[in-house]
């Protein structure tokens, strides 16, 4: 499994990795609802933003992340982030998380296409499992793991801080290669009835 930080781009969305081009965009997407921030490991909003940026960048020059700033087409406004992380050649596995979008971009298409492109570029370059999770508190983001069609394998206690300082719970979901075909088929019916 080799996966490169290259942009990904459908009809809704274009993830775009990192970059300081993209950095005061980006700043200003996430700058909002600090209420969301909650149950995430790291806050990115307001004087958060530069060290998690960093730690991010860091992230990708050691090849274990892939951070991406999400790119609304419609309007061209940066709308929020995602990530594969924890990327693992040797187990030909990652992780989709350190996910955020605006308010205003939760919802409708954006999450669905983001999904769609980051388990395609995992699947295309040999991955054989993508994980995803969430805070175990978090209903409403486990019923959109849930809709992506991803298998639910549990919840594992006390497995993050967050930077609040919680111990977190988080719900384990993932899509194998075996499940990719029929999820990526569910993705693209439910796109296209969004296009």
């Amino acid at each position: 499994m080799k996966l490169s930080p290259v942009a990904l781009e459908d009809a809704f969305v274009r993830l775009e990795p990192f970059a300081e081009a993209n950095r005061d965009e980006l700043r200003a997407a996430l700058d909002c609802d600090p209420d969301a921030w909650n149950g995430m490991v790291a806050a990115a909003y307001g004087v958060h933003f530069d060290g998690w940026w960093e730690a991010a960048l860091q992230a990708m020059k050691t090849g274990s992340r892939i951070a991406y700033a999400v790119r609304r087409l419609s309007d061209g406004a940066v709308v929020g982030t995602t990530s594969l992380y924890e990327i693992r050649p040797e187990h030909r596995r990652c992780e989709i998380g350190s996910t955020f979008y605006r308010p205003e971009a939760r919802g409708g298409a954006i999450n669905p296409a983001c999904k769609r492109l980051l388990l395609d570029h995992a699947f295309s370059n040999g991955a054989i499992r993508v994980e995803i999770i969430t805070d175990a508190l978090n209903a409403a983001s486990q019923a959109a793991i849930r809709k992506l069609g991803a298998e639910p394998e549990g919840v594992l206690r006390k497995h993050k801080i967050t930077w609040t300082g919680r111990a977190r719970d988080t719900a384990q979901f993932a899509v194998l290669d075996d499940d990719w075909p029929q999820v990526r088929r569910r993705l693209d019916e439910r796109l296209a009835a969004l296009a």
